[in-house]
């Protein structure tokens, strides 16, 4: 019997395309969940696959990569969608297709799938890095083919003894990784509702965080964050230690109404506490080291680089060869931001680093000032000289 590889979160969706996949499709189904960071019982996942019908069930640890050659190569570009969102489910789609492919490879099957729908950008990203990186294998999404409500689902899954983890009264459907969990479905749908509360796990309401406000000082290394509080940290513990201090003082919730890849738009809610506050402090550390032409310049590029992590084209020659600028405008992005977390708000209250371009000879107006005023009133003249010569063009003119 052929065999497809499955990227298999243990949800509703990839559970019941466990199932799909042998009743419709006849396939030997192998499900793969790949660790980016879900803090959950992979155990368990990969049992119930089994249980659910798959005939090999794998999970591949992947925190350490997701966090040092995804999320921290973004984090360099100060990538965002829409100025908003951090791009976290957006950044672990190309790695999970990445493995689950491999695995395909290795375990000698002649498909790939996954449970994202038609109408989501997920597909996308799945669906061009496998084209990619494995072009001689199948791509399926039963999702794509198979047409059918939230509630309809729910009833086939248990129908077929397939277990169920929503219900019809939180239709929720989520994903999570280091970087961020997003939230959809059900009364979000609708834009004017204000989430309910059951919907976060990572942040506390800011009404309800504590009334002192927590302060941590991120360490960096060419835009790399490297420590916490002088203590030095992995990449992936480095994040999950600020999602639980972030959220913790409600840091990190996101509202948006967002621009889906497929043309219509749709309202989003995340949890990206660490990413709020890496973020933060990076920009904040390059307003000190980056010179003012490279870094206002680097922000036109910024908007691409998130676009194509958004738009599914992680695995593209434009994507990496930003990287190469990137990487090129971090090379003095090492030094210390202390940041003051409290009650929703994130804000950097101090900053150092040896490659410091700020000068308080040049900055002070006290008895240190070194800046040689003399020498403004010439620039200005020569500053303003175009459009004083336009303005006066403008004047004969309508003179005339």
């Amino acid at each position: 019997m052929p065999k497809v590889a499955l990227a298999y979160s243990g949800g509703l969706d990839t559970s019941v395309a466990v199932k799909w996949l042998h009743e419709q499709r006849g396939l030997e189904v192998i499900a793969i969940a790949v660790d980016v960071g879900e803090q959950r019982d992979y155990e368990a996942i990969r049992r119930k696959a089994l249980d659910i019908g798959a005939v090999d069930s794998l999970v591949i640890a992947a925190k350490e990569e997701f966090a040092r050659e995804f999320v921290f190569r973004a984090l360099k570009a100060n990538a965002m969608y829409e100025g908003k969102y951090p791009v976290s489910t957006a950044l672990a789609r190309p790695l999970i297709a990445k493995i689950v492919g491999q695995v395909a490879r290795d375990k000698g099957a002649q498909a790939v799938a996954h449970g994202c729908t038609g109408k989501g950008n997920d597909q996308v990203r799945f669906d061009v890095t496998f084209g990619v990186l494995y072009p001689e294998l199948e791509i399926i999404a039963p999702f794509r083919e198979w047409r059918v409500s939230r509630d309809e689902e729910m009833d086939w899954a248990r129908e077929r003894g397939v277990p169920v983890p929503t219900d019809k009264a939180k239709p929720y459907s989520t994903d999570v990784n280091l970087w961020g969990r997003s939230i959809e479905c059900g009364v979000l749908e609708d834009p004017w509702q204000e989430p309910p509360a059951e919907v976060f796990e990572w942040t506390r309401s800011p009404d309800d965080a504590p009334a002192k406000p927590a302060h941590v000082e991120i360490g960096f290394e060419r835009g790399m964050p490297v420590s916490l509080d002088g203590k030095k940290r992995s990449a992936a513990d480095l994040i999950a230690s600020l999602n639980a201090l972030a959220g913790e003082h409600g840091v990190g919730r996101i509202d948006m109404i967002e621009n889906r890849l497929v043309g219509f738009k749709s309202r989003e809610i995340y949890e990206c506490p660490a990413a709020t506050v890496l973020l933060a402090a990076h920009r904040d550390l390059e307003a000190m080291t980056v010179e003012r032409e490279l870094a206002h310049y680097k922000q036109t590029l910024e908007l691409k680089y998130g676009e194509l992590v958004y738009y599914g084209l992680w695995y593209s020659p434009l994507r990496a060869a930003l990287d190469a600028f990137m990487d090129r405008t971090q090379a003095r992005v090492t030094g210390t931001v202390r940041m003051k977390l409290h009650r929703g708000n994130c804000t950097p209250v101090g900053r150092r680093s040896p490659y410091s371009l700020y000068s308080y000879e040049l900055a002070t107006y006290d008895k240190a000032d070194r800046f040689d005023a003399s020498l403004s009133k010439g620039f200005v003249q020569l500053w303003g000289l175009s459009a004083r010569v336009a303005a006066e063009a403008e004047r004969k003119a309508g003179g005339e």
